[in-house]
């Protein structure tokens, strides 16, 4: 698989707004916000919509539909395989444009929590699975083939219930383990990013709702993408927002559609303000020349510019890169720079993960060499960030 010759090749990240100029966020659910900005219609400028006939008859499918007034909706039978989406190798050459263009809408029928131990205690069923952003690593397109755009799920209550009943069916966590000392922890954003979720609908707004009344659990998500109308949910310390940080230079070129990594970087300590517990994963970590210099640069500018309260209590999740073949070739189609870093073969080995797929990670002895190396280079220039585990 190649890349077109009359295409040109897929630009490096550009910034998609400053910090210091988004408007005040309101409530969700009011109108107005950073969800209604310009800035937020560059991540997500919704033009089409599939969906299944009973998202669409609920009341967050009428919610989600009420913000895209006059956007075309096709009924699908189910959200996992849209035919003119999923399977369409054609759909490389658009694998931005579908990112920024196209919503699903379906309903969630799996409502397990899996045991993790690593970043938090459990897998909580997420309320959405793909993306607007487009990270050249990302794994969850390696499922779906071709397009990964965003899917919202709009049962929230029954996978909110669920949470719930599991929640409560745990009681007070026995012993501190690495996920949390008190609180049993549940990632809510396995699949997607719930940042950018809640530009479209209030599915993050409830669940941060719903851990808030939940006294021996917290959620906790990963993100990229700065959205200050977060700020206005009042998570009173039951939500866990993990902040991804890579290299600048990284970020620019495998991150694309992200908010910046010194913009990130410069929510935490609004985020903490706000009620959140702010930690930090360093993810992924890409070996490549010069990545010792340029991961102290950034330890660095995190020394240099977070405040004392959010040293005291950041923790990070240090995660080295997997990459998987079939993502390799569809990365080739439209962002193969990214490939020059990302697919190694010298360096790298192959790995069944949990669900079956080949991917490949560093060999051994190489990853085992960076992870002390990473960590050195922590305890030099950041002593403060607690490293909770490392992958």
């Amino acid at each position: 698989m190649h890349q077109p010759p009359d295409r040109p090749e897929q630009p490096e990240q550009q910034a998609l707004f400053g910090w210091e100029e988004t408007v005040p966020a309101e409530p969700p659910g009011r109108g107005g916000g950073f969800r209604d900005s310009a800035r937020a219609r560059r991540m997500l400028d919704v033009r089409e919509v599939y969906a299944e006939p009973a998202a669409l008859a609920s009341p967050r499918g009428q919610q989600i539909l009420a913000r895209l007034p006059g956007v075309p909706v096709t009924e699908i039978a189910g959200h996992w395989r849209v035919p003119s989406l999923h399977g369409n190798e054609g759909n490389i050459a658009r694998w931005t444009r579908i990112k920024t263009e196209t919503l699903v809408l379906g309903v969630r029928q799996s409502l397990t929590t899996r045991p993790n131990g690593r970043s938090a205690d459990w897998i909580a069923p997420g309320a959405s699975n793909g993306c607007a952003m487009a990270c050249a690593y990302c794994y969850v397109p390696r499922r779906k083939g071709y397009a990964n755009p965003i899917t919202l799920f709009t049962n929230i209550e029954a996978i909110t219930a669920h949470v719930r009943r599991h929640v409560r069916a745990q009681g007070p966590k026995p012993e501190p383990n690495q996920c949390d000392p008190h609180a049993w922890v549940y990632d809510i954003g396995e699949n997607g990013d719930c940042s950018v979720d809640a530009l479209i609908c209030d599915n993050t707004a409830d669940l941060i709702a719903a851990f808030r009344a939940l006294p021996t659990a917290k959620a906790s998500f990963a993100t990229k993408f700065v959205n200050p109308d977060l700020l206005a949910l009042d998570p009173q310390g039951r939500t866990r927002v993990r902040f991804s940080v890579m290299p600048p230079d990284d970020s620019r070129l495998l991150d694309l559609r992200t908010s910046p990594v010194a913009e990130r970087i410069a929510a935490a300590a609004d985020f903490l303000d706000a009620g959140y517990e702010v930690h930090f994963n360093l993810s992924p970590v890409v070996l490549r020349p010069g990545w010792q210099r340029d991961w102290a640069a950034l330890l660095d500018h995190l020394d240099d510019v977070l405040p004392a309260r959010v040293k005291a209590q950041a923790g990070a999740e240090i995660i080295m890169l997997t990459h998987n073949q079939q993502l390799h070739e569809v990365n080739l189609g439209w962002h193969p720079r990214a490939e020059e870093v990302l697919w190694q073969p010298a360096a790298q080995e192959t790995k069944r993960s949990e669900n079956g797929a080949l991917n490949v990670r560093y060999a051994r002895e190489i990853k085992r060499d960076a992870l002390a190396r990473l960590r050195e280079l922590i305890a030099g220039h950041a002593p403060w960030l607690r490293i909770r585990y490392a992958f």
